[in-house]
């Protein structure tokens, strides 16, 4: 639930997601399918298992006898996974404890620069659209960035389960890169928009192959612990990107701001991209893969690629959800609004290619992204349910809450990136505390139920009251507390939650599908904040502003800087701070109401305990 973008969830706010665990054991959820089956073993049915088989960090200190031994009988062979698959568990065999620890290093390093970029790209957003005029655009831009961020996450998951961890890794590094560059050259909204759409693919593969990476080489019952340590950079960056982008802004400029990181970024990630290559090579050599065949020709390559990734489904449901949601933030640019033809084309049309979408899914394609299979289980249905609720919820309130920090509470660039991230920092803190937490005592659903939700709940339906003007900057940052401490303890159990009921080689399509629910969520969250800020706040300013500020209420719609030009006490200046607050109550009131769907939802997950899950063989954490 990382809402900003990074390893805790999609945030990525934008701003922004796995049982791998071989099952070797039949579980509960075996009468809804998912019967678990030992995931496939490196070593052949036939043959003793090796003496040198990988252990845990732990069992490497324990007594062979304490260890035991994978029955042959629930040994699979390894040609019924895909290369990417056989290649991470296979590399579980080759890699040494130094590589793992180097691995770890680089990943916090990679992560560290990707979460400052994303801080300070963030934070450029509001003066690059309002550089162009267009600072009511600002969710709008985020929309398509957000949504393409979660579908790209299943051909995503597709590619790295059929050519492997490090290739996926060199192409998100590589779409990032491309966005940064294309940020800092553009000249229009338009082209910031597809920029972002280039930076938000990458900064989302990037970060679900670290998450995968962590799902590959960590027990269960350690996951929430270590996916909570590689986001550990979350709690230096918060507080050093703020004065960077005040300091950029100040000389550079955004351009160069965006600049200087397209070429810093790919050579932080080349060591960590070369540890992955050298460590998969390894286990190719060693006869641990079975490298797939290459006898096919190139029209026949697109063609089996084109149904292996679902070409046509992706297509379908990317255009649909583009036109429904793009619908809810340029209604207000049409001259009739909602009784545009444009408008009713994008909903229809829209609407009828979802639809389209889940048919094709279900009953045409050849391969499909969708683990049907999974989706009959109550935890995951209902996951998911908690999730896209609580990112909905949260993009619906917090998408101008940057904005409002410097216009109504007179905040300072650093000081309102501080205050827009006291959810990064605590959330953060507070994930490695549950990880601690979920190490020993093994669950997750009543955490969620009695504290993660309702606290929530209780910050955010607090700012209803709270986030006015004249109130004191203070009890905004309690509520912030508040939800930071509901976000960190919701993003550890919703993520292994769904790992719980799943075997390793369906991880990724889980998480894949997992992200795409959260980007939806958020996009569907942006779309209806985009459409309350334009349909509301210019109506609010035309109601409060004083006659001789009319003629100019234009320009304060459409840029922040104008807003916050005004002297504060002056009657436009206090005009504009009231058509904020009338504004973000009822924004904060709708998403209250969602909130009640995630707590429903929690309720219905399984009570799972995760300490009792079982292994892959390997070196593991």
């Amino acid at each position: 639930m990382k809402f900003r973008g990074g390893i805790l969830g999609f945030r990525s706010s934008g701003k922004t997601p796995v049982v791998e665990e071989t099952a070797h054991s039949t579980g509960k959820d075996a009468e809804a399918g998912l019967e678990t089956t030992a995931t496939a073993n490196l070593n052949s049915p036939d043959t003793p298992v090796s003496p040198d088989r990988g252990w845990t960090l732990d069992e490497k200190t324990q007594d062979p006898a304490e260890r035991g031994s994978p029955s042959s009988e629930e040994d699979e062979p390894i040609k019924q996974l895909q290369y990417g698959v056989q290649l991470a568990e296979a590399t579980l065999k080759v890699w040494t404890r130094k590589d793992l620890v180097t691995a770890y290093a680089l990943i916090w390093l990679v992560n560290f620069v990707s979460v400052f970029t994303s801080g300070v790209a963030g934070t450029f957003t509001v003066y690059v659209t309002s550089d162009f005029s267009a600072h009511s655009l600002t969710a709008t831009t985020t929309i398509l960035s957000s949504l393409m961020a979660g579908l790209i996450k299943l051909p995503y998951a597709k590619f790295i389960d059929n050519f492997g961890r490090p290739q996926g890794f060199c192409l998100a590094v590589g779409s990032m890169t491309i966005g940064l560059a294309m940020m800092a050259a553009c000249r229009n909204v338009e082209t910031y928009c597809a920029a972002q759409v280039f930076y938000a693919m990458g900064y989302n593969c990037i970060d679900f192959t670290l998450v995968i990476f962590v799902v590959d080489t960590s027990q269960l019952k350690n996951r929430a612990l270590m996916i909570s340590y590689i986001a550990t950079p979350w709690l230096i960056t918060t507080w050093i990107y703020g004065p960077a982008s005040e300091k950029m802004l100040e000389t550079i400029g955004f351009r160069w701001g965006f600049g200087i990181w397209a070429i810093i970024f790919p050579i932080v990630c080349s060591p960590l991209a070369a540890l992955f290559w050298i460590n998969a090579r390894k286990a190719e050599k060693a006869g641990l893969v079975q490298v797939p065949p290459h006898g096919r020709g190139f029209v026949d390559n697109l063609v089996f690629y084109g149904k292996e990734f679902d070409f046509i489904g992706l297509l379908t449901l990317a255009t649909g959800l583009a036109l429904f949601l793009l619908s809810f933030s340029l209604y207000a640019k049409q001259p009739d609004t909602w009784r545009s033809p444009l408008i009713i084309c994008f909903l229809i049309f829209g609407g009828l290619l979802v639809i389209a979408f889940v048919l094709w899914e279900k009953y045409l394609a050849p391969v499909t992204f969708i683990p049907w299979t999974l989706l009959k289980n109550r935890t995951v249905i209902f996951t998911f349910t908690m999730m896209a609720s609580l990112y909905c919820a949260w993009y619906i309130w917090d998408s101008y809450f940057y904005s409002m920090n410097i216009v109504v509470f007179n905040q300072s660039i650093t000081n309102a990136t501080y205050i827009n991230n006291i959810y990064t920092v605590g959330s953060t803190f507070w994930a490695i505390v549950m990880g601690i937490i979920i190490r020993y005592n093994g669950r997750l659903k009543w955490q969620s139920v009695y504290f993660g939700v309702p606290i929530t709940i209780l910050g955010v339906s607090l700012m209803i009251h709270f986030r006015q003007p004249g109130t004191n900057i203070g009890y905004i940052v309690m509520c912030q507390i508040f939800v930071a401490l509901g976000g960190g303890t919701l993003v550890m159990c919703e993520q292994l939650t769904v790992q719980a009921v799943s075997k390793h080689q369906n991880i990724p399509a889980l998480l894949a599908t997992e992200g795409l629910v959260a980007s939806v969520g958020g996009a569907i969250g942006l779309s209806i904040s985009s459409a309350m800020w334009q349909g509301i706040f210019p109506k609010n300013l035309a109601k409060y502003l004083p006659a001789d500020a009319q003629a100019n209420l234009t320009e304060i719609y459409g840029s922040i800087v104008v807003q916050s030009s005004y002297p504060l006490g002056s009657p436009t200046r206090d005009a504009i701070n009231r058509s904020y607050g009338d504004t973000q109550k009822l924004m904060l009131i709708a998403a209250t109401c969602l909130y009640s769907i995630s707590w429903f939802s929690t309720f219905f997950w399984e009570n799972v305990n995760v300490k009792n899950m079982p292994k892959l063989e390997g070196l593991l954490i």
